[in-house]
């Protein structure tokens, strides 16, 4: 197993990377062309997914750890069944939310250890807030990271800019966010459920992995995704909520939300923190 001090060494490289990816994905985002394509599965494609993913893959590649990224998923399961440690990166999570330019996008990389994650790190360019964990220490977030082409930290120097979550934030709302572009007729049931039992329940829509974020740092309490998502998408985001002592389960059987299976999809998942049980 990674010792401690190399596990923070790698998570030290993957927020280094995340906010190198960011700046590559912002050049896009301020310019004029995003070269859109559809992929296989009909969803866009972009430039900045492209030029992210080849400085992710580029980085994390120095490490000598497999890397399964959306933007690379064809390695067979014969290849990866027996993997120990591996990367799971969404170059440009939320692209459609990027072409949308509403921001609510991010970079996500996160480090699986036999099926589940044991470090994670989600930045999201545009605000240059950067959320990070690492077991058994926790999680964490930086809010003010500039995307920058030379970025690199130690784990020390991010340490010392980090504040830990979740953070207190009064309320009186279970708030519950939704996708802002992946609904489905039964996750709208079910938060209907949620608002019936609840009653005070107040309903955000939000692309990406922020969703998680959002959870774990104590804005939101409850994301149910019963739709399909695949495992570069959640990896990271689970990491960071469960650094912050919350729960990513199935929606069938309330197991842990694991990786490197067969199929890369996830079954439908619940995300909640300990207002909502």
């Amino acid at each position: 197993m990674i010792e401690p001090t190399e596990l923070r060494n790698l998570l030290a490289v993957a927020a280094s990377t995340a906010v190198r990816a960011g700046h590559k994905i912002m050049e896009v985002y301020n310019s004029s062309d995003f070269q859109v394509n559809l992929k296989s599965d009909r969803t866009p494609l972009t430039l900045a997914d492209r030029l992210a993913h080849n400085e992710i893959k580029t980085s994390l590649t120095k490490t000598f750890i497999p890397v399964l990224s959306e933007e690379g998923r064809s390695i067979t399961y014969e290849e990866r069944k027996g993997w120990e440690y591996f990367w799971v990166v969404d170059p440009l999570d939320g692209t459609k939310e990027f072409i949308k330019r509403n921001g609510e996008f991010t970079v996500n990389i996160a480090l699986i250890y036999e099926r589940f994650p044991v470090a994670g790190v989600v930045y999201v360019p545009v605000t240059g807030k950067l959320y990070y964990s690492l077991q058994p220490e926790g999680a964490f977030m930086v809010t003010d990271i500039t995307a920058s082409s030379s970025y690199e930290v130690s784990f020390d120097e991010l340490s010392k800019r980090s504040e830990r979550i979740p953070k207190s934030y009064p309320r009186k709302k279970i708030v519950v966010v939704e996708s802002r572009s992946h609904s489905s007729p039964d996750t709208i049931e079910y938060i209907q459920g949620i608002v019936e039992k609840l009653k005070d329940v107040e309903l955000l829509p939000i692309g990406s992995s922020l969703k998680m974020c959002m959870i774990a740092e104590g804005i939101a309490d409850i994301y149910p995704r019963l739709s399909l998502s695949s495992e570069w998408d959640t990896a990271a985001g689970q990491a960071i909520v469960e650094g912050a002592g919350f729960r990513v389960v199935t929606y069938e059987s309330g197991e842990r939300l694991s990786y490197n299976k067969e199929e890369l999809v996830n079954p439908w998942f619940i995300v909640t923190n300990s207002r909502v049980r």
